[in-house]
């Protein structure tokens, strides 16, 4: 089929999200949904002794996929309706069940039941491929544990640590998100069969008055479609404000995304840390030379449009009028399904990235020890204390000596030469290798491998053990 080069294209369907992902939010998803939500309805209706026939059922479940298209579209054009438009073209399909079908139903039975079923399976996607980059990062923090790194505090060395410990401040935050979502997922409850503005009272009339049975009609939808219960009161559809949990959510993901990218470009243009760069791959078409970090620069740009995203269902979610309005409907089918996508997208490169990251550990430890004599003056000093020296004079004295090795270093280009600073200085009666044996970077990074160990064998493998490995290998598209 040749390709549309005249309209417009979301490039979250032609460059960044999965089909997986894509599929839940498609046309066919959704008004195979429907029929599923029909077949639901008549079979509880039938069970609750409505005079719907098992023949009638067979009928509708014989035709639950086979969607006739360009009957319902042919017959929207005519009633400006989506959903009577597929009553309709379901009745052709199924004549003897087409008095039954959305029996008592409004189009919110189908519409926004159908929209809580995409959220918890969307959510789904992107809790297991969440899982796949905590597990790719928990390999990555194991291998690293020991490898002493520059720590950072306003972007400036402070102490240090380790690159495995590192990796697992990354962790931690896509972890809270994964628990956050899964807290949203527990919550989620289907809206189930509550008429037109929520009070049930078409449902009431069907069943003669019998509350009993109205509120097993609920119980028994829920029950067919996965979930245990149905939300206990709504207006006309549910609470908007399960759009603005879910997608807030989703921003926390993306949040935790754009701050592990934004580290890796940061270490890849100190030379101590790359994402993957395929053989082939062109960094720029002016500089041969270069090696960009377009897949974490990717991840950046999805992440703000995500963040920024989350705040639609929020507003929405807000200027609900009463029991429904339906400004709702334009906003939340584009909101909701494109940070489900771009965040699927996200965790794909995520997972790419982390499947494959690259220290240069030589690198690492050579800027260690550029920055490592300034860092080690407490152990030389206390050192020189033990030997009978005076606290606050040697204080005083490293504190000249760290600032005119600096000056070197800053203005005139040297190498940085506070030892020998040290060692010219009779306050501190230390030798060459006195000194240099507090240099080893392994005795600044405190409990950082301990710490690794202690979090991957903990909270990271009792959260990976609900989530089995699919050995996903995360897709990014050019």
């Amino acid at each position: 089929m040749e390709k549309d080069r005249q309209g417009y294209i979301s490039p979250l369907s032609t460059r960044y999200a999965s089909k997986e992902m894509q599929y839940l939010f498609s046309d066919e998803h959704k008004f195979r949904t429907w029929r599923r939500l029909w077949i639901a309805l008549a079979k509880a209706e039938q069970q609750l002794g409505l005079p719907i026939t098992d023949a009638q059922i067979a009928e509708l479940t014989a035709h639950a996929e086979d969607v006739n298209y360009e009957v319902a579209e042919e017959r929207e054009r005519l009633v400006r309706h989506d959903v009577m438009s597929h009553v309709y073209a379901y009745g052709q399909q199924c004549p003897a069940a087409a008095g039954i079908i959305h029996l008592g139903a409004t189009s919110c039975y189908v519409g926004d039941n159908t929209d809580v079923l995409i959220l918890r399976d969307a959510a789904r996607i992107v809790l297991r491929k969440a899982a796949q980059v905590l597990r790719n990062l928990a390999a990555f923090a194991r291998q690293y544990k020991d490898l002493p790194c520059l720590a950072y505090t306003h972007l400036q060395p402070a102490q240090l640590t380790t690159v495995g410990k590192r990796a697992t401040l990354w962790m931690n935050e896509l972890a809270e998100d994964v628990e956050n979502l899964e807290f949203q997922l527990e919550r989620l409850k289907l809206r189930g069969a509550k008429g037109t503005t929520g009070t049930q009272a078409s449902f009431m009339e069907l069943f003669e008055g019998d509350e009993e049975k109205v509120k097993a009609l609920d119980r028994l939808v829920a029950e067919q479609m996965g979930f245990a219960q149905c939300v206990p009161v709504c207006g006309q559809t549910y609470s908007r404000k399960v759009d603005a949990y879910f997608l807030a959510a989703l921003s926390g993901v993306a949040q935790s995304a754009y701050k592990f990218a934004n580290d890796l470009r940061i270490l890849q243009s100190f030379e101590e840390m790359e994402e993957p760069f395929e053989k082939n791959q062109i960094g720029s078409s002016a500089m041969p030379y270069k090696r960009n970090p377009m897949r974490s620069e990717r991840i950046c740009a999805l992440a703000r449009y995500v963040i920024a995203d989350s705040v639609n269902p929020a507003m929405t979610a807000g200027t609900q009028w009463f029991e429904r309005t339906l400004d709702d409907s334009a906003n939340k089918r584009i909101a909701v399904a494109e940070a489900f996508l771009a965040v699927d997208a996200i965790l794909e490169i995520y997972i790419n990235v982390t499947g494959s990251l690259v220290v240069y550990d030589r690198v690492v430890r050579r800027r260690v020890m550029e920055k490592l004599p300034f860092m080690a003056t407490e152990n030389v000093m206390m050192e020189a204390v033990k030997r009978g020296g005076n606290r606050q004079e040697l204080h005083e004295a490293l504190r000249e000596h760290s600032h005119a090795a600096a000056r070197k270093v800053k203005l005139e280009g040297g190498a940085n030469d506070l030892i020998d600073r040290i060692l010219a200085d009779p306050l501190f009666p230390l030798t060459r290798e006195e000194i240099e044996a507090q240099m080893a970077p392994e005795k600044y990074v405190g409990r950082a491998p301990g710490q690794v160990e202690e979090y991957l064998a903990g909270p990271v493998a009792e959260l990976l053990s609900r989530y089995p490995d699919e050995g996903l290998s995360g897709e990014v598209k050019v």
